[in-house]
């Protein structure tokens, strides 16, 4: 497995070479790197500013197997309004263009979210013609869409989720597995099982179940997440891509402490592979 970190498990003002500089001397692999919407590495980024920034992870000596961005939440692919599902599919061909410029395989798509106006079924009678189109086009670009599983009241079962990878039937469409998300509502030595090929990139995060909110996030090896179960499960499908840290948010004092000590649980958890 690739042992990786979120760009936003930076610093706050950390940019690109010094969040790549920061993953490596913490003792990291690998980065994910995350397209925003104004910036360095975002949807205005140009091929040579692309082009930049693989040549300084090149120097560097960090992989870039993954790309991520939150502009899913904003600009979903899947919703009620039409104008906003058009830039969320330019959202996801930027981040494309990202990932074959940098030479990662897969990019993190959150699809969109079920409300109160915006009902379930329609949500998966969008998702199906949305993502083979968009299969099509990751085809050419040579990378793959992994849909993450999130807290947007969608895609709640692994069942569910393995499913509707199947409907939309495209290689380039598969799975984002997020270990800590299905902890309020499932296991995730479950979700890895059933889902099994179809997962293409992970991320790491534990829970806390008793606190059962967003603050239930914590440190890795803090929480309840049974980690002996979930890297048998990552082994019995065979899964050896990037596994990559998201601890957010940032420590508030001495914030390179968050890497180090996420970097020293992940070397533990990883031995148990």
């Amino acid at each position: 497995m690739i042992k990786s970190i979120s760009y936003w498990s930076m610093p706050p003002g950390t940019n690109v070479e010094g969040g790549m500089r920061l993953a490596k001397k913490t003792g990291f692999a690998a980065i994910e790197l995350a397209i925003d919407e104004t910036g360095e590495f975002s949807l205005e980024t140009t091929a040579d500013g692309f082009a930049r920034i693989k040549g300084l992870a090149e120097r560097i000596g960090i992989k870039l197997p993954t790309v991520a961005t939150g502009l899913g939440w904003a600009y979903p692919v899947v919703g009620p309004d039409p104008a906003i599902c058009d830039k969320g599919k330019q959202v996801v061909r930027k981040c494309l263009e990202a990932a074959q410029a940098l030479g990662a395989g897969v990019i993190l798509c959150v699809p969109g979210s079920v409300t109160d106006s915006f009902s379930y079924d329609a949500a998966c009678e969008q998702l199906v013609p949305a993502f083979q189109a968009l299969g099509d086009e990751a085809a050419d670009y040579g990378v793959v869409i992994g849909l993450e599983n999130v807290w947007n009241k969608f895609m709640l079962s692994p069942v569910e989720f393995a499913r509707l990878i199947d409907d939309i039937d495209r290689p380039c469409v598969q799975a984002y597995f997020d270990v800590g998300n299905v902890m309020l509502t499932g296991f995730p030595d479950q979700w890895i099982r059933i889902l099994g090929s179809r997962i293409r990139a992970v991320h790491f995060k534990d829970f806390k179940c008793s606190i059962g909110t967003i603050q239930g996030f914590i440190d890795l090896l803090e929480g309840d997440v049974p980690w002996d179960r979930v890297m048998a499960a990552f082994k019995a499908i065979g899964y050896d891509g990037a596994v990559t840290a998201e601890m957010m948010p940032p420590y508030a004092h001495f914030p390179e402490r968050l890497l180090e000590a996420t970097s020293q649980s992940m070397d533990a958890i990883l031995t148990l592979a």
